[in-house]
């Protein structure tokens, strides 16, 4: 019985889908040809022919649309990076547009358990296990691992299926960051759970608890509803943990 309903709704689902997929396209087609009798005025800049076409159908938006964790909290990284001008940075698979634009200003070592091939001057880029680290006890001064450790143990990637492959890369992070030294650390925050095969979400207080020998410098959290604040600095507790999928952001320093 299950399973008819459910495909029967998938059936609809598609059948909408494709409908709206076919109006967008009869659209596509009248505006090219408007656009092409258009062009007719100027047709010695640039050649317009169907066979070259590259339909774009669902940017006419009125607003722009984005991924609000990936741009908030590279954000909020940065500034707080800018502020205390480490020598050089090192991060931990987070995202490589942070790193790429960070190394403009700042040299970034940049290791991956799947690396990437990042030729920019001022950033190298290299294979790392965030189960073992390339690094001594201690010797880190500015540490970076956003939205990554949420993954570690699921298999996502490639890697090891381990329930407590998040708790081991944790403990990686705190080994090898100096004593002073900085760490940006970013991952869900809300009602704890597992969303398997993708992430975990966590609680404000069970990452404090996991960090109990590092110092919080500041807290801050894009929460779900972006009418309650980009990004807020500060946010309280009970507010992180009432949040179904939020953005925590936190900047440790080692005891």
């Amino acid at each position: 019985m299950f399973k008819r309903i459910l495909k029967k709704i998938s059936i609809t689902f598609s059948a909408n889908r494709n409908l709206e997929e076919k109006q967008g396209l009869l659209n596509f087609r009248s505006q090219f040809d408007h656009y092409k009798t258009l062009a007719k005025r100027d047709s010695s800049r640039f050649l317009i022919q169907w066979e070259d076409r590259w339909p774009c159908l669902h940017d006419n938006t009125k607003k722009t649309e984005f991924d609000r964790h990936y741009i908030y909290h590279p954000a909020w990284a940065s500034r707080i990076l800018a502020k205390i001008r480490p020598s050089e940075h090192i991060d931990i698979g987070s995202s490589l547009s942070f790193v790429a634009m960070l190394s403009a200003f700042i040299p970034v070592r940049f290791y991956d358990y799947r690396p990437s091939i990042l030729n920019l001057h001022g950033l190298d880029s290299e294979y790392g296990d965030l189960l073992a680290l390339p690094f001594a006890d201690d010797s880190i001064s500015s540490l970076s691992c956003m939205h990554v450790i949420e993954h570690i143990g699921l298999g996502r990637y490639g890697e090891p299926m381990d329930p407590e492959g998040d708790l081991k890369a944790i403990d990686e992070l705190k080994r090898v960051t100096a004593k002073g030294g900085n760490l940006l650390f970013v991952v869900p925050i809300g009602q704890p759970k597992i969303q398997f095969n993708a992430h975990r979400i966590y609680s404000h207080e069970m990452i404090l608890n996991y960090f109990w020998n590092f110092e919080l410098v500041q807290f801050a959290i894009v929460p779900d509803d972006p009418e309650d604040g980009g990004l807020i600095i500060d946010a309280s507790k009970n507010f992180s943990d009432s949040q179904k999928y939020g953005c925590g952001c936190f900047w440790f320093q080692k005891k």
